[in-house]
């Protein structure tokens, strides 16, 4: 399909957007920072380099888990993140679990945690040892997130610290200083009939009062049955209560897997607009409050084919990105499918209906990837599952220079202080010059994978490994 570059005053609207940005010294208090999920930061100070083994800029470490995914978010002076339950914090809260912690920003000092136990139906809802897969979003002291078992919640940023047990929810079973406060919860797999496909992993959007998740729906054991077809894949509530607003099916019995994705919002032809990816390999855009859909696009070549992994049709994991009415969003499936073909798109999101035809800025073709882009200064990075880094014009979608990480990647890239860092599966964090020429500045090995993305918050760098969090700061 031809690409069609974006219009030269589209463009510099996008760029201006794309800069416009949070004062340096601010939290990031959700994946991809805003609704936007721009994976960029106006922070500066980051240093380039550090070593693990003398200390030398590492402010301080935290033991986590065994299997971490779920993204750190900083927010209020805490940094809270997504684990499992391998460190045994509590040793009457054990064995396998789903595990939400709180740690100090400045000291790194643990302040509380909330555990989930793993599903009764075992691996087909709930893989062993995979813990919260989800990055919390705080919003006014409340700290929401989808825990392993399917629910949503809303804790108290506090935990039970402050001595208090806030909002409706009394129930919880662990109440010490250490534990988390639950306000409210929904259950999506027991009320809302939600079968989740191995995990439940989507990281909750806030924007005004409404908290928004793809819910994970997918398939069974067989990977063909679809046993929940009409229950929700896409989810808005009312972020204070926990009151379901709206819910939507689209992808129903054309679920190829799973739906792992995050949604996005922002504004595109006049239009407030939420942005989902779903698991039949579309992505959907609604009008946030009410749930009407706005447009539609599918992410696949019509003559393409899902044949379980080994075909050129793709489900979507990576999340949306929404700048100046333009959506950018590539395709790739579970990573245990491994390698294969795949698709990058920016979509002009003005439009209404059907828009897969009608609807194309410019269309590059890619290798299969779960990573979301960030875009800064007119260029869009993006890795393919592969390692492949890309470096792409935002206007035309061309390369600009492309750089092999020599391992697979499952994170995303993270624009901070004139760099562009990414981590990859041999636990290695690359930081490349941002621009349009290629530029390594360094490269430091953490000891253990990297699934998640680096972020910078109030003049720190946040990496995290499968057992470690990392806060590095040139101070």
């Amino acid at each position: 399909m031809p690409a069609r570059p974006i219009p030269s005053r589209r463009l510099a609207i996008a760029l201006a957007v794309a800069t416009a940005l949070p004062a340096s010294g601010a939290d990031w208090p959700m994946w991809g920072g805003n609704g936007s999920r721009n994976m960029v930061s106006a922070e500066t100070g980051i240093p380039n380099t550090w070593d693990i083994k003398t200390k030398e800029k590492i402010k301080w470490v935290a033991e986590i888990g065994s299997q971490s995914y779920g993204n750190p978010v900083v927010a209020g002076g805490k940094v809270f993140l997504g684990t499992n339950n391998e460190l045994l914090r509590d040793p009457e809260q054990d064995g396998d679990r789903g595990v939400v912690m709180a740690f100090d920003e400045e000291t790194g000092e643990f302040l509380w945690q909330m555990t989930h136990e793993k599903l009764a139906a075992g691996r087909v809802n709930d893989w062993p040892e995979q813990g919260v897969c989800s990055s919390p979003a705080v919003v006014g002291g409340l700290v929401y997130y989808v825990s392993n078992r399917a629910e949503v919640l809303a804790l108290d940023a506090e935990g039970f610290r402050d001595g208090e047990n806030d909002g409706p929810f009394q129930d919880e079973k662990y109440k010490s200083e250490a534990d988390g406060d639950v306000v409210w919860a929904v259950d999506m797999y027991n009320d809302l009939g939600v079968f989740p496909h191995n995990m439940a992993a989507t990281s909750p959007l806030v924007a005004d009062d409404i908290l928004f998740v793809n819910t994970s729906n997918g398939v069974d054991e067989s990977h063909i049955n679809i046993p929940s077809p009409r229950s929700p894949s896409f989810l808005a509530l009312n972020r204070h209560t926990g009151e379901v607003l709206w819910e939507d099916s689209s992808p129903g019995r054309n679920i190829l897997h799973g739906q792992w994705s995050s949604p996005a919002y922002g504004e595109a032809g006049g239009r407030k607009q939420v942005v989902f990816a779903g698991g039949d390999g579309w992505v959907y855009s609604f009008v946030p409050e009410n749930g009407e859909l706005i447009w539609k696009f599918d992410a696949n070549p019509k003559e393409s084919e899902w044949k379980q992994g080994r075909g050129d049709r793709n489900n979507i994991i990576a999340t949306p990105v929404l700048l100046d009415g333009i959506v950018y969003i590539a395709v790739g499936q579970d990573p245990e499918h491994g390698e294969g073909t795949g698709h990058l798109w920016a979509i002009d999101a003005s439009g209404t209906g059907d828009i897969t035809g009608t609807g194309v800025a410019w269309h590059y073709p890619f290798r299969r990837t779960i990573s979301t882009v960030a875009i800064h200064d007119g260029i869009l990075y993006v890795p393919n599952f592969s390692g492949f880094f890309h470096a792409l014009d935002l206007r035309e979608g061309k390369l600009l220079w492309e750089h092999d990480m020599l391992a697979a990647v499952w994170g995303s890239p993270y624009v901070v202080d004139g760099k562009v860092l990414l981590g990859d599966e041999d636990g290695d964090l690359s930081v490349l010059k941002t621009g349009r020429e290629m530029e390594v500045l360094s490269e430091v090995n953490f000891g253990n994978v990297i699934y998640s993305t680096p972020i910078a918050a109030n003049g720190s760098l946040y990496i995290m490994t499968r057992s470690h969090l990392y806060a590095i700061a040139n101070e």
